[in-house]
């Protein structure tokens, strides 16, 4: 997050958390009006530790627009309460998954969802989807 980042001077207070301490860094991203903290666990930042600080903080609801190793985080560790897909009606081939999920030996492996809502969104489809209860 450069300094100069527009997300810093919007209303209110960021807060920009690392893996590892970064004092000078940390100093420049204070100066510029950032909250920083840092919560890492084996060169990652601390998923679990994370939410659970801003539970502490009272956030009741965090969004996350992420890439596929995220994406995977998240799902290996449950932190995932609700996806919202998009889907535009276009063919574009190979392209990067969702979640990095790990190979998996069988379909049944896969992580299971439960579509709770379909609402088209111009000519775009956004996907309502919470994990499956586990079998059983």
């Amino acid at each position: 997050l450069p300094p100069g980042a527009r997300l810093l001077a919007a209303p209110g207070r960021a807060l920009v958390v690392g893996a590892s301490p970064e004092p000078a860094r940390q100093r420049v991203l204070e100066a510029a009006g950032a909250e920083t903290l840092v919560l890492g666990r084996d060169g990652a930042i601390d998923l679990p530790a994370l939410l659970a600080e801003l539970a502490r903080r009272a956030v009741n609801e965090v969004h996350v627009e992420a890439g596929p190793v995220l994406n995977g985080a998240l799902l290996k560790a449950g932190l995932v309460d609700e996806w919202l897909l998009y889907l535009a009606p276009k063919l574009l081939g190979a392209g990067r998954g969702l979640a990095d999920i790990g190979p998996l030996a069988a379909l049944t492996d896969a992580p299971a969802l439960r579509i709770v809502d379909a609402t088209p969104i111009g000519d775009d489809l956004r996907l309502r989807a919470r994990p499956a209860a586990p079998p059983g």
